[in-house]
């Protein structure tokens, strides 16, 4: 007891916090999602966030220069497609053409060390901004749903990509992927399920981003509320017996006891995906001058880690030598 025990002793110099506390988590349990665009040349800045943009396979390759040096250990890759090409199924989302098929195969040529996961969704292709077909009564079609779901992770497979992350919160997704990639013998193309997935406020900029917002209604019907944290870890159990390599909880920051319970739950690898409102939050805040925007990057880092976080989703990987270092 006090005065004999002094807890300041251990926090008295730099080198004291050093040794004992636990360092920060290394580049290469970083991964940053990008945004990709048809075309070349393409670098489009993204508004709502600072220091992102949408880019072409081209102005990718050598924005990912950098970023490999640093030691980042992937990338997870968005697609869009031009407005025109939308329709009510997302068939774009499967093109040999599109956008993250064509880029795959020139990330791992150029960096063939880099772990390349993709997004598995239909909402930014679909004409309704829905993350599946909807049915006679307006909202999606579930299981028509998984077989285009299999069509996309089948074509980013096919294309070289290491991983598949599907987003779409179908349920039975995870079992339709794997079953279509092992038939067509991708054994070896990981599985990262977004397996708990919530309703947020926090994904504004990613859809504007992504150009992918509900043209009508909502997505509570099929990702997952706030106030259910039961249903979010049976989410994710149930995707681990239906063949995920890797399970995720999205947003991060607003959900760490949902990360530290499902932790807790499995000997899966666990991501933590700290979202484009989490992102635009802390920008958004320095901006005003008031906070310091390395020290908060660092203490939500920390947050996610102590959670039991093994992943990093996040857009601070593009600038990690910045933040981390």
């Amino acid at each position: 007891m006090f005065p004999e025990i002094r807890l300041r002793r251990l926090r008295r110099t730099e080198g004291l916090r050093q040794m004992v506390g636990q360092p920060l988590p290394g580049p290469e349990k970083f991964i940053w999602p990008v945004f990709l665009r048809e075309g070349q040349g393409v670098d489009e800045p993204i508004s709502a966030m600072t220091g992102q943009s949408r880019m072409s396979a081209d102005v990718l390759l050598q924005r990912l220069e950098p970023v490999v040096k640093s030691g980042v250990g992937g990338v997870l890759l968005f697609g869009l497609t031009d407005p025109s090409k939308k329709d009510a199924d997302g068939s774009e989302a499967f093109s040999e053409k599109g956008a993250v098929q064509q880029a795959i195969p020139l990330i791992k040529k150029a960096f063939p060390q880099l772990t390349v996961f993709t997004d598995v969704c239909l909402c930014a292709y679909t004409d309704h901004g829905h993350c599946g077909p909807l049915h006679s009564a307006g909202e999606v079609d579930n299981d028509f749903t998984l077989s285009l779901l299999q069509k996309v992770a089948l074509s980013h497979a096919a294309a070289g990509a290491d991983g598949v992350a599907p987003s779409a919160m179908m349920d039975g997704q995870v079992r339709a992927i794997r079953e279509a990639l092992d038939d067509a013998q991708f054994i070896d193309t990981l599985l990262m399920s977004y397996s708990t997935k919530f309703v947020s406020s926090l994904y504004g900029p990613f859809r504007e981003a992504e150009q992918s917002a509900p043209g009508k209604g909502d997505r509570q019907g099929y990702q997952l509320p706030c106030n259910n944290s039961r249903q979010a870890l049976r989410e994710s159990k149930l995707d681990e017996s239906e063949g995920a390599d890797i399970l995720m909880v999205k947003p991060a920051l607003m959900y760490l006891d949902i990360l530290y319970q499902l932790r807790q739950a499995t000997d899966l690898p666990v991501a933590a995906y700290n979202v484009s409102g989490e992102y635009s939050m802390f920008v958004a805040q320095a901006e005003r001058g008031w906070g310091d925007l390395r020290s908060m990057v660092r203490e939500s880092t920390a947050a996610m880690q102590r959670a039991g976080a093994d992943i990093f989703i996040s857009y601070w990987a593009n600038h990690y030598d910045l933040f981390f270092s």
